[in-house]
């Protein structure tokens, strides 16, 4: 019997100039995602999402939960009941600065190369949004 990978979650929070209501149309909806995200995006329904990455894979979510101008947290189908991807805007009380902090898992030895896709894909959300 294969012995089962040890999984991390991985927080990162990246700063961007951008107002939260334009950067939640980003990290919610299809169309936002497909421009820095994943190859193409497309729903299924109002909480099914299907992503086709540039490797060609093919990856179904589930929307679990949405806020308004806040934050999605998608559920990645065959992952583990307890662990999903969350994108949730932050803005900081006193600056007005807004981050964008991601919540996702992985297998321990994939930390590293998942905090390089992260910023890799935010240099991208940062180039389509102008800031």
């Amino acid at each position: 019997m294969p012995k089962k990978q040890s999984r991390a979650q991985v927080v990162l929070e990246f700063p961007i100039n951008c107002s939260p209501s334009i950067l939640y149309n980003y990290i919610n909806n299809a169309s936002g995602l497909q421009e820095w995200f994943a190859r193409k995006v497309t729903t299924k329904s109002r909480t099914d999402y299907v992503f086709e990455f540039d490797d060609g894979q093919e990856t179904r979510a589930t929307l679990l939960k949405s806020v308004n101008n806040r934050l999605s947290r998608f559920k990645w189908e065959n992952t583990p009941e307890d662990e999903y991807m969350e994108m949730e805007i932050i803005v900081d009380e006193l600056t007005e600065d807004v981050a964008v902090k991601i919540t996702e898992f992985c297998n321990i030895d994939e930390k590293r190369e998942i905090a390089e896709l992260w910023t890799s894909q935010f240099e991208t959300l940062r180039d389509v949004v102008g800031a």
